[in-house]
């Protein structure tokens, strides 16, 4: 590899938790990139081994239990060495050259905090990935059709230039899944460290597709319990905790009323799911 490759200037981050059905799909970026951080959230499927066989070049952090997806990154963020890191989900897939431009692109947008892809659910079928922070006013219209700061970058791909986060920090650890992202960016955003997305560059992001575990049903339960307590967290955090008091009660009335309906229509993933919210709900406690 060149000296000058923009890859010799990018950690690529993975948070992985049974994810190891994801690793021939990520092999087309990972051969090429020389710094790789891989942070290990407890998989049973043999994921770090496979790892460490096709990627010799990569750190494995093993930490044998899930420390959650936030909290996990910042692990990994700290073992990097190069201007930029690239935090990247197993169920995302980006081309060596895509990743080449999104550097060159934060070459030219030095000021960027973030520069993100565009997030495409199939080849060729764009998701918009990107808007308004939530807290202001909500987000109307089309896409990105050229490069645009934006308030918010869903997590799923983004390149941080790591100087830009001084003061600022990275993932708040009290989000253990969800909202860590809408947190992050909300907090870049205040501070005028610019969020930029670059449409010219895509990333196929097949979502909730990073973990395959024994337990499908368990993943959604956890899923739906750590959305519903990160959600009420972000609330809490930048609006006030009397209005989360006020959402949580709003939106436990009504899954308590949908839970026999979805029952009776018998879809396990999504009772599961819903089952999982009700629970978060309920076991939710304010700090503030």
């Amino acid at each position: 590899m060149a000296l000058d490759d923009p890859l010799q200037r990018v950690t690529v981050v993975l948070v992985t938790y049974h994810s190891a059905h994801c690793l021939d799909a990520l092999h087309g970026l990972l051969a090429h990139c020389p710094h790789i951080v891989v942070s290990d959230n407890g998989s049973s499927d043999g994921t770090p081994a496979q790892v460490r066989a096709r990627w010799p070049q990569a750190v494995v952090l093993e930490h044998g239990r899930n420390l959650g997806f936030g909290t996990a990154n910042n692990r990994a963020i700290a073992q990097a060495k190069t201007p930029f890191a690239f935090l990247l989900n197993p169920d995302c897939e980006v081309t060596p050259d895509g990743l080449r431009e999104l550097v060159r692109a934060a070459d030219a947008w030095p000021e960027a905090a973030i520069v993100a892809p565009q997030l495409e659910g199939a080849p060729g079928r764009p998701d918009v990935n990107y808007r308004w922070p939530s807290t202001l006013w909500g987000s109307r219209g089309p896409g990105a059709e050229a490069p645009a700061c934006v308030g918010f970058v869903v997590g799923a791909a983004m390149l941080f230039r790591l100087e830009r986060f001084e003061g600022v920090g990275f993932f708040d650890e009290d989000f253990f899944l969800y909202y860590e992202d809408d947190d992050l960016c909300l907090r870049l955003f205040q501070a005028h460290r610019p969020i930029v997305v670059w449409p010219a560059v895509a990333a196929v992001h097949r979502a909730r597709g990073s973990v395959k575990g024994k337990t499908p049903w368990k993943s959604e339960y956890l899923r739906g319990y750590h959305h519903a307590q990160s959600k009420l967290i972000y609330t809490t955090k930048h609006r006030s905790p009397a209005q989360a008091r006020r959402q949580r009660w709003r939106v436990l009335l009504g899954t308590t009323v949908a839970l026999p309906f979805r029952a009776i229509a018998w879809s396990p993933r999504l009772l599961a799911r819903m089952a999982g919210r009700w629970m978060g709900l309920v076991r939710w406690r304010p700090h503030g």
